[in-house]
This record gives C-alpha cells, structure tokens and sequence, in this order.
C-alpha cells in the first residue's frame, strides 16, 4: 500500500477563489502547462459546461499532482451554498482540507457554517487567505478575526512572530511540556495538533498571482495527517455521476485492502436489498480525463464501475459508518412540464439525478400526478431545470416553490398499531418524547427480549429507520423526536415481517394524532452588508420579518450586519436590497436549522392536510374477529389492543386499593403478601438470618421488654449494583481503577443505610459477560446480594424477581435502566432513579454521623462528670 497518498479537500465561501488556488496549485506542481482563469472559463477544473457559463464551481472535481514525494489528490468542492450538500459529501473521505478566504472578504456567515462542518467531520483543516494583493486586505487584521471568529488556535505561518514557539505551546500540554524542555516544535508534533483540531495553520498570499501557494504545498506534504490503510478492504463513497456515454460511476476512497477489476463486491442499497455486483472497470480520474487502472490500493481514489445500487455516503467493508449531510434544502418546487409529457414516465428517468444528489428529495405525488423537487435556493433552482435539458432533452421549468416545513412534538404519547387481517398478526407500541432542536429522528428499544424476540426488535427498529416519518398538522417530515419500542407481540404461527412493519408505521401515526404538534419553519443566517445611510431601513426590514441580529460591525461606510430570520420572509430580498441601496449591499445566507413557526394556525389550515385521508400513512389499525379483519380508527385503538398500556396510569379502583393497603399495613393486615415476599427471597437467598443487633426506637431502652410502640413497615429495595456505581461519582472514579473496591465499598455503605432505615435490600451485579459463570446468591450482613448466573443480565433478573413480586407497594426497585424502571412500571411496584438513590443514601449516611457525633460527645461529658465526682 502506498504511503504517500494525500487527500487534500478544497472548500470556500463562493468567490472567495478557490479554483483560482486549485489552478495555481496544479500550475507549480507541473500537473498542467498552462495557467487557467475562471473569468477566461479555462479552469482545468471547472470543466462542466454550467459551471463555465456561471464562473462557479458545482459539481465536485478531482485533480492529482505531485509534490515533495507525494501523490496529492486535490478535491475542489463547490462554494456556492446552494450546492453545499455536494461539499459535505466530500469530507469524510479527505485526510485535510484547506479552507479558502478572501482577504478582501474576510470570514462570511457561510464561511462559519463551512468551519462547523469540518469540525463536525473531525477534518483537520489549513487557512489560505488569498487575495491579499487588494486594496483593504491586511494580514493582521485578518488573522485576529480568524482568531476570533473561528478558532484562538489559528496560526499565521506565513509570517511567524517572535513567540510563534510559544503559541505552539499552548495548543497542548504535550507541546507545552516540550517547550518547557526547550525543544523546537517538530513536523511530528505540529501533524499531531493538527490531527486532534488544536493547531489550523494560516498561510496568506494570492493564488492569481502564485504567492504563498509553494509554501501551503511545502506545509500540506510534510505536517498533515494522512490516512493510515487497513488491511481489510474497506471503501467509503462520496459521490455518483454519469460519464458522456451514461456509465454510471461511483467514485470512492479505498479506506483499506485493494480493489482489482473482475473483483466482486457484495453490498446493501439504502432499501436493505443485496447486491453482489462484478467491478467492470477502475478509472484514475484528473479533471475531465482519466488512467484505467487494473487494481487500486488504500488511501486512492477512484471512480468504479459496475455498481448499480451504490449511493453516496454508503461505506463499504471495515469503513466506519459516516454521518449524514447537515445541510438540507429548505424549499420546494413543483416541476412545470410541456403539456405532451407523461409525468408518471418521467419520475424513473429523473431519479437519476437524485442518485448523484441525494438532497434532491424527488417526490411523485400521485394525487395530484405531478413531480415534486426539493432545493436550496434559486441557482439550483437554474442549474437543475438546465440539467434536465441536457440529460433528458426536456424544456422544464419549477413553480414559485414552497417552505419545506418540518414537525415535531411537545409532550411524550404512547402509539400503539396492531395489524391483524386473517392468518396475519402483530402488535407495536411505541413511545414517542421531544428531543431537542437539531437532534433529528433517535429509535430506540427498552422492550424486553423475554416478551418480544431480538429479531422482531430489530426488524421493527429498522422498518422505522428506512422510512421518513410524515407530521400529522401538514405532512410534512416528523424531526426531533425519539421513538422507542416499547412493546410488541407476535404470533407464533400468523407472524411475518411485513406485518411488524405495518404495525410499526401505524403506531407512529397514532401515538401521532394524540401528540400536541409543533410545526417548524426553516431560518437562514445571514450576513448582510449595507452603507452606513441605510442601516435603519435594513433594521426596520428584519423587524418586520420578525429577525433577530446582533450588533453592526466597522465604522466605514460599509456596516456589517449579522443575524437570523425566517427563510419564507428573507427570500426574495437580496432583489430588495440592490434596489434600494442603488447595487452597493450584499446579501449572505446560509441554512439556519428550523424553529418554531409563529403563524402555525394559518398555515396548517392554508395547507389543508388531513392525517385520516391520508391512505399511505394511515393511524388507524387492523383487527380480526369472525375470521375476517376490521378496521379500527386510531382514537379507539386503546379500547381493541391486546397488549397493556405502557403509560396507562392508575385507575381510580387501584388508587383507592393503594391507598386502603397501606393504611391497613399499621394493623397488621399485611401478613399473608409479607410471608409471600418473604417465601419468595428465601428461595432465592436461602434462609434469613436476621441482625444479632437492630437500631433501637426512639424513646425506648433497648432492655425494654415490651415495645408500647408499633414497628413501621418495612420496605424491600431492589438496587441495580452497576447502575447505581455509575451513577454515584466517587464510586464510578473508584471503579475506573478498580471495580472489585467499587463493589465492596457499595456493600459498606448500603450495609449501614439497611442498618439504620430497617429496610431489606437485595444488591444484583450482572454476570451475564462471564459464559461459564455459573451465578451465587448470598447474604453479607444485612443485605443480600445476587450475581446473575453466565448469560444472564442483572435487567433480566431484576425483571424476573418484580414480575414474581408482582403488585407490592413495599417493593421499590433502584436504577436508571429504562428498561428495568418499565418492567417495575408494569409490575406495580415503586421505581427510584439511581442519582435519587444516591441522594437518599447520602442523607441516611449524615444522619448516622450526626447520630454517632451525638453519642460521642454525650460519652465524653458523662465520662467529664465522673472524672469530676471521683475522690
């Protein structure tokens, strides 16, 4: 495998000159004779016709060349940000990225979303800030605001102050201690800060003009990170495109092993089908030309053919899973075809374009038999209709668009979808709660696998994942909310996939209906600059979009303005802004994430969406009876479940039962569920052996023979050993080093809260990861500990003894396992969160030092008094 490969990624605010310092880059290297222009549409990478007419970059392109020994694969990304989704794809697979700024530009809102990006990706990331040769450009300035803006580690290297070695120095402790020592900062120290993010290097000059451009390369070859190959083969895609002859090309970076043509891969598709597919051809690609090559190698980069079914983001073999885009579009459009075009014919040959951007979101809405496209913003908007000309020869054009709202919810529900036509069977229940902004859809599982298989949890949790989730107010996309599988029941004969995936999808919808939803709008940062004589119009326009901003920047003529509001309200007002500041201001966006929509009311009734009529994402279930199923609309679904509900509360007869239990528990009328409760831990601990010695009543001497006062009840716990280990500090500390003194000194201290509160306490620690472990139950002092035998959970066991307990309001069980706490839910008996425990606990331990303290100082004054009345 070859060492020397770097993948260096270039990513930038549009027109910050990017592709001018691609073009420079490949000029010194000696990769191309010539020395190209984006404004004279001669960039050696810019090779697409849209992207020559624009002067923009908007398809990523690939370029190699050669320095200091090294083979550099140059990727330039596009910097407009409606193609944005188009440059996120690309950074998983990069070992560094330059980001590039205009030194007359300075740091732009969506150069700000470009640095969170890479910071989420964990790139480790040069500055190169060209441009430098026009007027207002200075390089101090500049480098204070970038360590401002962006990070206080961004360094100029260009021009290094007296102190450079000791601002090294502070990147890290391991730098400061080597300063410290007197060593010079090294190639290997300075590679090491910039694979952990805490060193970005800062080269200034102009890439039209080739200053500075030798030293960024001199720096890319000798400190940055590189990839280091797996033996196993592994591969992560990035992006999908066509070649003039129409071959599909899936275009990866080899994360390990090797890839030989007549090699064949066996893949999953985003729908979960399986693939096994021959590579008919590797290609070595520079610009528009390309090397064939019989086989490549870990670190390269190559375009396969072959695949059918490959997708962009999709890894391959050991390559670890990535995450998915942040940027998404937030319009959409619907397509305007000539009046002779069959849009049901033309949907199939669209979804090409959809599999080389996958931010599209083509839609087919067959009520309304028309083609749906979703965007970011009016270039895209340009460039897809041109697209759909020159690929498929068809004149389009797209509507006025609409907000893409999404939805979520305000309060946790219980959905519940049974699907059970004849001989077929299944149950779901689900728990939808929010999730804070940004978090997107989380599934999760707290069924236990004693009352529903791991294979059906898993085919349900995964029908789930596969579907976009539609709101009930507008249909639009379901975001930030967790679904959690929380019961679910088969059949051992009538069963089949397809039935869980229905129930699934219904009990989503359900629980759905019953949610209060919020409808989210999507906003836009923006950055907005306007002469000084027009800052209050701009103020009182971003008012009245019900905007928010910060304070204006500089003192010139030109004021900076820095802010977010509503996308329905900002678009369209970069045409409002030229007219009225006579051409002179300028307009940035970038996507601001969703937030509450203020006119909700308005817009659920303008959109008119009704959840009940919609077939495809029905809330009501299926039930049988007489040997033929019946639907059952969803408000009436709790009435036909079969399985119980996961937040049902108590009933009225229950509480009152509750209440009359405990307040006959102080006569004594208690003893038939005592002796059971008892029976019960006999059997599993042996015979009880009760404390030689007990906490005597307050107001009683302990050689009282007779106790005027009745005892209090007692109370079984039931503590989670691990769990409640991890949720107490110091004991979590102590078992980093040593869980074995963790353990003990747990024992300790619930040994003295029993001793003092009477309760009994059954302590489990899980033994499930110790296969031959055969399990122990025993009892240390006043308490009684369980080590679940070799395959078994501390949950499955804890689970068992409550379900066997049954409804008994002595019993609490301690843990923060939502799964456990559920069980304890069902069962009737009382649940205790570990962080209160540990509370609880701590209380009881001040009050016996309180107690002992007291004694103490009472033994001291009787033994003061005799001292003083002995002759």
């Amino acid at each position: 495998m070859n060492q020397n490969n770097l993948c260096v990624g270039l990513v930038a605010h549009v027109d910050a000159g990017k592709t001018t310092l691609a073009e420079a880059m490949l000029y010194l290297s000696g990769a191309v004779k010539k020395l190209g222009r984006v404004d004279h549409r001669s960039s050696f990478l810019d090779t697409h016709s849209l992207e020559r007419q624009r002067g923009i970059t908007i398809f990523s392109k690939q370029a190699a060349l050669r320095w200091a020994n090294t083979d550099i694969t140059l990727l330039d990304t596009p910097g407009h940000v409606d193609f944005s989704a188009e440059m996120e794809r690309s950074l998983p697979v990069l070992d560094c990225a330059v980001l590039v700024i205009s030194g007359s530009d300075g740091v732009q809102a969506h150069t700000e979303t470009l640095w969170r990006l890479l910071k989420r990706h964990r790139v480790p990331t040069f500055l190169f800030i060209t441009k430098m040769d026009l007027t207002g450009a200075e390089e101090a300035a500049l480098t204070e605001e970038l360590s401002t803006r962006l990070d206080g580690n961004c360094m100029n290297f260009s021009t290094r102050a007296e102190d450079f070695d000791e601002q090294i120095a502070m990147c890290s402790e391991t730098a400061m201690n080597r300063f410290l020592q007197g060593q010079t900062p090294d190639a290997a120290l300075l590679t090491e800060l910039m694979a952990e993010r805490l060193l970005f290097p800062c080269f200034f000059g102009s890439g039209l003009h080739l200053d500075g451009v030798a030293e960024l390369l001199d720096a890319l070859t000798s400190i940055s990170p590189r990839m280091r190959p797996e033996e196993n083969f592994g591969a992560q895609i990035f992006k999908i495109t066509r070649d003039a002859k129409g071959s599909r090309l899936s275009f990866m970076r080899l994360t390990g092993g090797s890839l030989k043509v007549r090699d064949t891969l066996d893949y999953t598709d985003e729908h979960g089908e399986r693939h096994q597919e021959k590579i008919t051809q590797l290609r070595l690609y520079s610009g528009d030309r390309y090397q064939a090559a019989e086989s490549v190698s870990g670190g390269q980069i190559a375009a396969v053919l072959g695949l059918s079914a490959s997708f962009p983001g999709q890894t391959m073999g050991a390559a670890e899973q990535v995450s998915g885009p942040v940027l998404e579009p937030v319009l959409t459009y619907r397509l305007i075809l000539p009046p002779d075009t069959d849009a049901a014919a033309l949907y199939p040959r669209l979804t090409q374009l959809q599999e080389e951007d996958p931010q599209l979101h083509l839609q087919w809405q067959s009520r309304e038999r028309c083609i749906h496209v979703s965007l970011m913003g009016r270039v895209q908007k340009e460039v897809f209709c041109e697209l759909v000309r020159e690929r498929f020869d068809l004149e389009i054009s797209l509507d006025r668009g609409q907000i893409l709202y999404r939805e979520t919810i305000a309060d946790t529900v219980e959905g519940i979808g049974h699907f059970e036509p004849l001989r077929h069977y299944a149950e779901v229940h689900l728990l939808l709660s929010p999730l804070p902004p940004g978090s997107g859809v989380v599934y999760d599982s707290c069924c236990s696998e004693d009352e529903l298989d791991r294979n059906w949890q898993r085919l349900i949790l995964s029908c789930l994942a596969d579907r976009q989730h539609l709101g009930v107010l507008t249909g639009s996309p379901l975001t930030d909310v967790r679904i959690t599988l929380a019961a679910g029941k088969a059949h051992l004969k009538h069963t089949e996939g397809g039935d869980f995936r229905e129930a699934a999808y219904r009990a989503v919808r359900q629980g759905l209906m019953q949610a209060t939803g919020i409808l989210l709008e999507p906003w836009y940062d923006f950055t907005l600059e306007i002469p000084a004589e027009q800052l209050g119009r701009a103020l009182g326009d971003i008012h009245a979009m019900h905007g928010e901003f910060k304070s204006p920047e500089g003192s010139g003529e030109i004021l900076r303005l820095t802010g977010s509001a509503p996308v329905k309200e900002l678009n369209g007002y970069q045409t409002e802004l030229l007219a009225y500041t006579h051409g002179r201001g300028r307009l940035s966006l970038c996507p601001g994430g969703y937030r509450p929509c203020r006119e909700q009311a308005d817009v659920v009734a303008a959109m008119g969406y009704d959840p009940e009529s919609d077939t495809e994402n029905t809330p009501d279930s299926v039930f049988c009876a007489h040997g033929a199923g019946f639907n059952v609309r969803w408000a009436r679904v709790p009435e036909y479940m079969h399985l119980e509900s996961c937040l049902k509360p108590r009933s009225s007869s229950e509480a009152s039962m509750s209440v009359s239990r405990r307040d006959s528990a102080g006569s004594g009328n208690w003893s038939i569920d005592d002796r059971e409760l008892e029976a019960i831990m006999e059997r599993e601990f042996g015979p009880i052996r009760r404390p030689q010695y007990m906490r005597p009543q307050r107001g009683i001497p302990e050689s009282s023979p007779t106790a005027p006062v009745q005892e209090p009840q007692k109370e079984t716990v039931i503590v989670d050993g691990y769990n409640l280990i991890y949720a107490w500090p110091a004991l979590k500390e102590l078992a980093g080093d040593r869980m074995d003194l963790a353990r003990e000194r747990l024992q300790d201290i619930l040994s003295s809260y029993c001793g003092f509160t009477r309760n009994e306490l059954v302590l489990v620690f899980d033994g499930y990861r110790s296969p031959d472990n055969p399990g122990s139950h025993l009892q240390a002092g006043n308490i009684r500990i369980a080590y679940t035998k070799g395959g078994e959970t501390g949950d499955a066991y804890i689970e068992r003894l409550v379900d066997e307990i049954g409804k008994n309001y002595h019993v609490r069980v301690v843990t923060s396992d939502n799964l456990i706490r559920l069980s304890a839910l069902r069962s009737g008996v009382l649940r205790t969160g570990s962080a209160e425990f540990v509370e609880e606990v701590t209380g009881v331990l001040k009050q016996i030092e309180a107690l002992l303290q007291k004694t103490n100082e009472q033994e001291h004054l009787t033994r003061d008094k005799g001292a003083v009345l002995m002759p």
